[in-house]
């Protein structure tokens, strides 16, 4: 049974899409979306992307929506209120407990890496980047991994930062913040991409980014593409992680699923194809490879930053950026949490912050140590962090994902569905036959490939 009184509602529509927006717009945009560019072929990945996004980010994030608007509670408790109403087991809430657990995970080691932005930004304000060469830089990353007391001190501000947040509930906390950095996050990233325009390399990222290789999409290769892009579709929007069940849990049911759902795609990929131009132009200017993986922003651009003229604050800028993303959506990781505690148990949300937190703090130290003290420490050959990241993006998620559009389209009612969905004629035989054969098919082709890469 639950102990709130009266479940939260969110403040407003916009309020709403900037949440789900600052979920889905995390690390994922801004750091691994435009490497994955540059090792996957560039506009032949963005339109494989396209494509893959609309077949199954975007019909799993309306099931999911869905579930939690019907349920009104918890992603464990939806899922089993969802099911009772339908005439099926409560054993679906093993789906939401999933979801909870693998935000919870994530955040762990996620806030590691917000930590590292947090440093990084200080480090570039005061200008320590400026004129060091490749291996300074990689020497300055390297320093900072091999140092517990300096991660361990960023990772609690992250974290400080992101209990701050939450605890003032969900319009006072995640709604404001994500009014107020969604809106800077997309004011930094126009900033960066004029600058940009006027100093180079930007034609060049244009190129890259949008002629379209069509060539790449049938020739050797090309399956990687598609199997890099169905991937990144699928986790971009925050999927399979209890958040958007819990955002739907916040939700009127006078809200258009299928619109909101249009609009927070359009604009998570608009931030991620915009982050592109901010890196590329800089990356392309400075001779750099544009493929260079997850050392791209650690390890290129802060070597372009020591070097360009006013380097110190676009740098500071960027992983001011970085940051944003990164806290947007550590807000919506922990919601989830948080709604259990609150409504599982007899604790106030401050208290449910404070529980939460310090649990996440806790795990996120020992990833951390897995790049110094604790390196030795192996889960299944491998080290905590590499452990936490496997398990979920590789398991949890795909599994709830495909759960979520498997009881959206096969358990639920699908007259109610029709009609909570607004749908008719053609545009509901096409909602059913993605949400019953392809998005759930995607998925299972995402999890065989993840778990046997």
């Amino acid at each position: 049974m639950s102990n709130k009184q009266h479940h939260a509602q969110w403040g407003s529509r916009v309020g709403f899409i900037m949440a789900a927006v600052g979920s889905a717009v995390g690390l994922g945009n801004i750091w691994k979306f435009p490497y994955m560019v540059g090792e996957s072929g560039g506009s032949a990945f963005v339109l494989a992307y396209l494509v893959c996004i609309a077949l199954i980010g975007f019909p799993i994030l309306v099931a999911e929506w869905m579930i939690g608007r019907r349920g009104q509670r918890n992603p464990m408790d939806s899922y089993a209120t969802v099911a009772v109403s339908e005439g099926k087991t409560r054993n679906w809430a093993i789906v939401g407990v999933v979801g909870i657990l693998g935000a919870f995970l994530i955040l762990s080691f996620y806030s590691v890496i917000g930590g590292w932005a947090l440093n990084y930004m200080t480090k570039l304000a005061s200008g320590d980047f400026n004129g060091l060469d490749g291996a300074a830089v990689e020497g300055v990353f390297n320093t900072m991994l091999a140092s517990p007391a300096t991660l361990t001190i960023w990772h609690t501000v992250f974290m400080g930062i992101t209990a701050g947040i939450v605890a003032l509930g969900v319009t006072g906390g995640i709604e404001r913040a994500a009014k107020v950095m969604i809106p800077l996050l997309a004011l930094i990233l126009l900033v960066i991409v004029g600058y940009n325009v006027v100093n180079g390399g930007f034609a060049e990222a244009v190129d890259y980014l949008f002629t379209p290789d069509v060539a790449k999409l049938f020739g050797e290769g090309a399956s990687d593409i598609y199997l890099s892009a169905l991937g990144h579709a699928f986790f971009t929007l925050s999927l399979g992680m209890g958040i958007m069940v819990t955002y739907g849990s916040y939700l009127g049911k006078n809200i258009s699923l299928l619109s909101m759902a249009r609009a927070v795609v359009i604009l998570d990929t608009v931030i991620a194809l915009a982050a592109g131009l901010a890196i590329f132009p800089i990356i392309f200017s400075h001779g750099m490879d544009p493929a260079a993986g997850p050392g791209l922003i650690f390890v290129s651009l802060p070597i372009a930053f020591g070097s360009m003229t006013a380097g110190a604050l676009l740098g500071a800028l960027f992983f001011l950026l970085i940051t944003f993303a990164a806290l947007t959506s550590s807000i919506s990781l922990i919601e989830p949490s948080i709604e259990f505690l609150e409504e599982r148990t007899s604790m106030s949300r401050k208290t449910a912050v404070v529980v939460a937190s310090v649990a996440i703090w806790l795990l996120g130290v020992a990833a951390l140590l897995s790049f110094n003290m604790w390196s030795e420490v192996m889960i299944f050959g491998n080290n905590i962090f590499d452990f936490l990241d496997k398990l979920t993006s590789k398991f949890m998620l795909p599994i709830a994902g495909l759960a979520a559009i498997v009881f959206a389209g096969w358990v639920m009612n699908q007259e109610s569905v029709r009609q909570e969905l607004g749908l008719s004629g053609g545009s509901w035989s096409l909602w059913q036959l993605i949400a019953k054969f392809v998005a759930p098919i995607g998925v299972i082709i995402v999890f065989i490939t993840t778990v046997l890469s």
